[in-house]
């Protein structure tokens, strides 16, 4: 009989997304149910997995603090409930406050509880649950912000990367073409959206150029209305599920740096050019690039200077593709022992120690 876990995650999809590979990997030896708040139920193909919605409010308001710490503690009760009917031996938490009730309800059970940490620096929601967990997934025995005490509950692991991605292959359709991937993350970025545009037409005009963008809903047909009029080849979307798809036609990446965003790119051996946002919690996005600047495999530039600054990489990236080709070669190093097999059995592995 397969044993019973659950996820908790919800919100963005820097959170979502690593919670439904996850999941994935546990089904091998498990019945898995994904726990999330209404926001993070649209980045998940409801009709493929055992959901259960945990709405927990946010604590960022003082005024209705009170009300909302007596929400949680009715929650967790739920919670308890929810882990007791559904003989849910071990919990697992992608961060974030949105798990908050159904780890207090899986310590008051006493059961496992395992942490994923996708960031470069330790969330604020993992520090607080760190103390509970048994042991933490990252990406790095570099993490920042982790407490020196407690280190010897970090297990290292390939990010977490969806399964297709692995099996992809970038496609070249026309040599003289080359394909710029604009990526704005879960939530869009309007930076990406006003002046880029005008900077990648002017660039257009020295060597052809096809653009993929991601962009909010709002802006899909003005955009693409735009490149149509410059006789600019575009696809310009919204939040896609069949986004490794587009990702793998791509040469070049303008992306926000989440660290999902960033892993499969890396996986893919596509070079990017990374805009951290700057209101990211503990600034993590910047320490996500930053990751990958230090093994030369990208490069970065800051929101403040980005309109002034990214005509001017795009032309040296076209012009000169040495330090282009030299970043691509970087990414492969970096992923010549990461595949799906190694991640699962290491996850599993650690699960299953008594």
């Amino acid at each position: 009989m397969k044993k019973n876990f659950l996820i908790s995650t919800g919100g963005s999809g820097g959170h979502v997304i690593p919670a439904t590979i996850l999941c994935e990997h546990l089904s091998v030896e498990a019945s898995v149910i994904i726990s999330s708040d209404k926001r993070g139920l649209k980045y998940l193909e409801q009709s493929k997995y055992k959901l259960e919605v945990i709405n927990t409010p946010k604590l960022n308001n003082i005024f209705f603090l009170p009300f909302n710490i007596i929400q949680i503690l009715f929650l967790s009760l739920k919670s308890i409930f929810l882990l007791k009917s559904r003989k849910i031996e071990k919990v697992f938490s992608t961060g974030g406050y949105m798990s908050l009730p159904l780890i207090l309800a899986a310590k008051f059970l006493k059961l496992d509880i395992y942490l994923i940490e996708p960031n470069q620096i330790l969330g604020r929601a993992n520090k607080y649950f760190l103390q509970f967990c048994r042991k933490i997934f990252c990406y790095t025995k570099n993490i920042k912000n982790f407490p020196i005490s407690l280190r010897n509950k970090i297990i290292v692991i390939n990010p977490l990367v969806r399964k297709n991605i692995y099996n992809l292959n970038s496609i070249k359709r026309n040599k003289n073409e080359f394909t710029l991937l604009i990526v704005g993350g879960s939530q869009g970025a309007n930076i990406f959206d006003k002046n880029l545009k005008d900077s990648i037409l002017k660039v257009s005009k020295k060597i052809p150029i096809e653009v993929i963008q991601q962009t909010k809903e709002k802006n899909i047909f003005f955009l693409n209305n735009f490149y149509l009029k410059n006789k600019i080849k575009n696809i310009i979307f919204s939040y896609d599920n069949n986004f490794p798809d587009k990702m793998q036609r791509a040469d070049l990446c303008i992306t926000r740096a989440g660290a999902s965003t960033l892993a499969e790119l890396s996986v893919l051996n596509i070079p990017f050019i990374a805009v951290p946002l700057p209101t990211s919690k503990d600034n993590h996005q910047f320490e996500n690039a930053n990751f990958y600047k230090d093994r030369e495999c990208c490069w970065i530039i800051e929101q403040n200077s980005f309109d002034e600054k990214i005509e001017g990489f795009l032309v040296d990236i076209l012009d000169s593709r040495s330090d282009y080709l030299k970043k691509k070669e970087n990414l492969k190093k970096l992923n010549y022992q990461n595949s799906w097999i190694n991640v699962n059995q290491k996850i599993l592995k650690v699960i299953n120690e008594n």
